[in-house]
């Protein structure tokens, strides 16, 4: 997106924004939030280890909510011409009409900001991202040339937004990011290993080979290491060190804990451990305020910035959003859609593996939702033994079980080594005490 195509495009949803709110309150809701965006995108794709696309577009999307007499409901529109909200509105008063009466309902007030992040200009040249996945076609051949890679794509995005609310809340936001997406498979004759996948966001992707970026080298040797498998075949209670895409299952499960739906419902086992030990005292999780490819407001409406939620295990606040606030009298944390770092430790990853006597190095966890309590059993896939503290041969059909709140309290080791995905930024996490079967 040029310099003149961002002012052009700027008008342009200021314009719709502010037009659309208008239209909200002439409709006669008592609240109203309007979201609008304008996203000019670059994309670079391959399918079996062949370049196959490269396309750009822009997509732009309009939110609707409006509440009136206590009664919520929203929209989503492609169109934000008038013509689109002549008809839209009057059905976003019926649906508002016909939901739920609930006091708890209500918009941001008072917030103002203007963000901006990352350039808007790095995918009007489609070249650098060609480059980028040609980079990372020319590591595989030369490094793991049995792998081959499916559905992959590096693209830049370049977006800009605009929030409004009936209570004086005004954001805008122009950022850029880019997105990168490698899934693959590796073969050895008739064999292959399950697949696997890695990716996230980044500002940059001219500043190292993309192989670098997101763990993808590792991922990829991993691949050629996993074609070969053996189950466990016996039963005991040990150690699992876990990549970061296995942490992000473990505190995907803590932050949905600290969030509306389990407070609401009351099912949260932390709704009243405020300023008690959660977990190893070596946890210490922060919400970055946004990250490459999220903006740093809330989705309904609030500018947002960093914030602990646990810090030497100590858990610092709850995050309900102002709905789960009003709902439940807690303090209101907004919290932008992702851009969540698990502090590094000081211990190298090759000591936590060493630490381990008998158990797994867990690439990912795959399971259904935990039990209300934490429990949880699932099959961990991309991992391989860990005997006397050397990794050997990749599993299969393994399954580990274990409860979530215990295994925060169960990590003894933190690496220094971390994974950056721009969603996520983790370190690998030593856990003890995990049943195998």
């Amino acid at each position: 997106m040029n310099p003149q195509q961002a002012a052009a495009g700027r008008a342009e949803i200021d314009a719709a924004a502010e037009r659309a709110l208008a239209r909200l309150a002439a409709q006669g809701f008592d609240a109203a939030q309007v979201d609008i965006s304008l996203r000019h995108s670059s994309e670079v794709s391959l399918m079996h280890d062949q370049p196959s696309l490269l396309r750009s577009g822009r997509a732009q999307r309009l939110v609707l909510a409006g509440i009136v007499d206590g009664r919520r409901a929203a929209t989503e529109l492609a169109d934000w011409s008038p013509a689109a909200l002549e008809q839209a509105v009057p059905l976003l008063w019926q649906a508002a009409r016909a939901a739920p009466q609930d006091a708890a309902q209500a918009v941001s007030a008072g917030q103002q900001a203007t963000l901006a992040a990352g350039s808007l200009a790095d995918g009007d040249d489609p070249a650098p991202l060609a480059e980028a996945l040609a980079g990372l076609l020319a590591w595989r051949a030369a490094h793991t040339p049995s792998v081959m890679l499916e559905e992959s794509f590096v693209a830049h995005h370049a977006e800009l937004q605009r929030s409004l609310g009936s209570a004086g809340s005004a954001l805008a936001a122009a950022h850029g990011w880019h997105e990168v997406s490698v899934m693959g498979t590796a073969r050895d004759g008739a064999r292959s290993s399950s697949f696997n996948f890695g990716g996230g966001t980044c500002a940059r992707l001219d500043d190292a080979p993309l192989a670098t970026h997101f763990g993808l080298s590792q991922m990829l040797l991993g691949l050629v290491d996993s074609v070969h498998t053996r189950a466990l075949g016996e039963k005991f209670v040990g150690s699992v060190v876990l990549s970061p895409p296995a942490v992000q299952s473990l505190l995907s499960w803590l932050l949905g804990q600290l969030a509306d739906q389990a407070l609401i419902s009351g099912s949260s086992l932390y709704r009243a451990r405020v300023g008690e030990a959660i977990a190893s005292p070596l946890l210490s999780v922060q919400h970055r305020g946004g990250a490459p490819g999220t903006l740093a407001w809330s989705a309904d409406g609030f500018a947002v910035a960093p914030c602990a939620v646990l810090e030497g295990g100590v858990l610092r606040r709850l995050t309900p959003s102002l709905y789960g606030s009003r709902k439940t009298g807690l303090p209101h944390v907004p919290l932008a859609a992702t851009g969540w770092a698990l502090q590094a430790g000081h211990t190298p990853l090759a000591e936590l593996q060493a630490g381990v006597a008998r158990g797994a190095l867990v690439g990912r966890l795959s399971m259904g939702y935990p039990a209300a309590n934490g429990d949880f059993s699932g099959v961990i896939k991309n991992s391989w033994v860990l005997r006397d503290g050397q990794v050997g041969a990749a599993l299969s059909e393994t399954m580990i079980s274990g409860n979530m709140a215990q295994m925060l309290h169960a990590v003894s080791a933190v690496s220094r080594e971390t994974l950056d995905t721009g969603a996520w930024c983790l370190p690998w996490l030593r856990v003890d005490g995990l049943h195998f079967s």
